[in-house]
């Protein structure tokens, strides 16, 4: 994982930053899927956790022959004019590690609780709100995307963790989104 490529979202009247990058995402997305992606990593350098944002630059990290390739793909069809596509290039010498991967909240109580009756039709509705409480929701505070499944046509929020590892690269294979519980991408 020796290269990267950025892709900036540029300003548009129309359309927010978080818009076009969920859009461009989407795309990316689909590409991995076709190509069985296991060698790209993604990050966002001008993620805002404060905010949460994502900022406006999708980085890819991979040997430039993947990179190369997916670059040659053409997947980003429709979205040339909201994007500045930099040129492939080396990583820095001088950098750190970063693991982004997907992070998901447990589901609401309110599900819990219907899916728990579903299996335990014995059990009274009040003991089943004693076991899921309100207060077990989590909420996330992460920046994420939101996306549409093809599969489900469902919409969803992807919350992502960029989780800073400094001097150690952590090799592994890549999801059809670019995240890993494992592998690491350069952070510069």
């Amino acid at each position: 994982m020796d290269h990267f490529q950025d892709l900036q979202i540029l300003p548009d009247p129309e359309f927010s930053t978080p818009m076009l990058m969920n859009a461009l995402f989407a795309k990316l997305h689909r590409r991995f899927v076709k190509i069985d992606n296991r060698s790209i990593g993604v990050s966002f350098p001008r993620v805002n956790p404060d905010k949460p944002s994502l900022g406006d630059i999708l980085r890819l990290h991979g040997d430039s022959m993947d990179l190369l390739r997916l670059q040659e793909e053409d997947w980003q069809t429709g979205m040339w004019d909201h994007l500045k596509i930099n040129v492939i290039a080396s990583v820095p010498d001088d950098c750190e590690f970063c693991r982004v991967k997907r992070v998901q909240a447990k589901s609401s109580a309110e599900r819990l609780r219907r899916r728990y009756s579903k299996r335990h039709q014995e059990v009274s509705a009040d003991q089943i709100s004693s076991l899921f409480p309100d207060a077990l929701e989590e909420k996330l505070q992460l920046p994420y995307l939101r996306l549409k499944s093809t599969s489900t046509g469902q919409s969803f929020m992807l919350f992502i963790s960029h989780d800073m590892i400094k001097n150690q690269m952590v090799s592994g294979d890549f999801n059809c989104y670019g995240l890993s519980e494992a592998a690491t991408v350069p952070w510069f």
